[in-house]
């Protein structure tokens, strides 16, 4: 018998006998929540649009159902998502900042803004116009305390205390309904020649000045928050110190970069460089169909620079005697920027983000604690990408490389889009093989494994 066909023997005899111990999550103690808060806020999101809606007038009302449908199809698809973090243990933390933040203001009062956390991976938050606002844990885990994160819900609440969605909306169907605006675009329909171009400068133009007006709101959503945030005890130099970490956070990593050539480089099975191999001019090959010039990119993005926000403010802070980093509970702001690393790679799988969630499952490797998880959902990720390129729908659940990735995710995205079925098989089969027997009572692991040889086998 062959070495290898003896080695699949003995290893199918031995994962035959791995013990099952119950679902992942009772494992390593993912956040369980609370699909009743979730409906009920649903339900409220709901209520909000309907409000809205019959509060509309005949004149222009196509224009605004139309936006309030768009905007309530968004905030409807993340109460029907898992991605709301309502787990009692998260949600009542956040709930007790919120509550601070409104006792010591007596003017948010009666407010019927619903925050919560988001398992989205990116570093933001979002007052979503209805009273939904949402911190990503992509944001939190990078916090240093309690008063970044005060500072953070104080500025989202602003945004929904100065009605800036309502407002913005509002501007901008009066924009397109302007008689200045609906002149130009009869003349334009009736020119012949450059009218595309024409239109199109007619778009940068709306575009530009609802920019303008939405960072203008930021920065009177900062000014606003400065005075909520002063009233709560909290260190307002917090709002200085998380301002510089959103300037720097996409640079930023917990982890040291992985590198795919060590991770999948096997003894019986050595790692192919062609896998990552860059080829001349790869990004010159990936396409930008925007006709805005890089400056009026910049200017476009919705959220001035950091540095400007913080000289808008530093002169107020620098008034302020120094408050506290930490009132309500240091030790679950923590214990929640730990959790919230797993909590994101777990929601990347369950939103078909393979290529993400391989990623952090990578970096998440390097965590003693965590790399029985880690192990685990890098092989689930590689069968199922396994599945996903069999079925020809890869291309739907990893992303493409930008400039604007870190090189250690390019580089893994290079790989999987260059790896070949059977090759991805034997990565898959030769990690579970080099990982046995630390995993070999750990749940879901044997079933994986099984996968991993069947897949090699065909």
């Amino acid at each position: 018998m062959q070495r290898t066909s003896f080695f699949l023997f003995l290893l199918t005899l031995v994962i035959s006998s791995l013990p099952i111990h119950g679902q992942l999550s009772s494992i390593h103690g993912f956040l369980k929540d609370d699909t009743l808060l979730r409906k009920n806020y649903y339900q409220q999101s709901v209520k909000k649009k309907e409000l809205l809606l019959g509060s509309l007038s005949k004149e222009k009302l196509k224009e605004y159902k139309d936006i309030y449908e768009e905007q309530f199809t968004e905030i409807g698809n993340l109460w029907k998502s898992s991605r709301p973090v309502t787990a009692p243990e998260a949600h009542t933390y956040l709930q007790l900042l919120v509550n601070k933040i409104i006792a010591a203001n007596p003017e948010l009062k009666g407010t019927d803004a619903r925050v919560v956390f988001s398992r989205d991976w990116w570093p933001n938050a979002v007052s979503m116009g209805d009273g939904t606002i949402a911190i990503n844990a992509g944001l939190v885990m990078h916090m240093n305390n309690e008063a970044e994160l005060v500072f953070v819900v104080c500025h989202e609440l602003s945004h929904y205390y100065l009605e800036h969605s309502q407002k913005a909306i509002t501007k901008y169907v009066e924009t397109i309904n302007s008689e200045s605006f609906q002149a130009e675009l009869k003349r334009l329909s009736k020119t012949a020649y450059g009218a595309n171009q024409q239109l199109e400068q007619m778009a940068k133009s709306v575009a530009f000045n609802s920019r303008r007006h939405s960072r203008d709101n930021e920065a009177a959503a900062d000014r606003q928050a400065f005075l909520f945030m002063k009233n709560t005890g909290y260190d307002c130099n917090a709002i200085k110190t998380c301002l510089e970490l959103l300037d720097k956070v996409d640079d930023s990593l917990f982890y040291k970069p992985i590198s795919p050539e060590q991770s999948f480089h096997f003894p019986d099975y050595p790692f192919r460089t062609k896998w990552i191999r860059k080829e001349t001019g790869i990004f010159s090959e990936i396409t930008d169909n925007s006709s805005f010039t890089q400056k009026e990119k910049d200017s476009l993005k919705t959220h001035p620079d950091c540095s400007k926000r913080i000289l808008l403010l530093q002169d107020s802070i620098q008034q302020l005697p120094a408050g506290k980093k930490f009132i309500v509970d240091e030790k679950t702001f923590n214990g929640l920027r730990k959790s919230f690393f797993k909590e994101i790679m777990e929601e990347c799988y369950r939103g078909n983000d393979l290529s993400r969630n391989l990623y952090f499952s990578l970096l998440l490797l390097e965590e003693a604690e965590n790399k029985q998880l880690a192990i685990y959902s890098i092989v689930r990720c590689l069968n199922t990408l396994y599945d996903k390129q069999k079925n020809h729908t890869l291309g739907l659940a990893i992303d493409k490389e930008n400039k604007s990735y870190p090189d250690d995710y390019n580089q893994l995205l290079r790989m999987l889009d260059k790896i070949r079925l059977d090759e991805l098989a034997q990565v898959s089969y030769y990690f579970c093989r080099q990982h046995m027997q630390e995993m070999k009572e750990y749940p879901g692991f044997k079933e994986e494994m099984q996968k991993a040889i069947k897949n090699k086998d065909l």
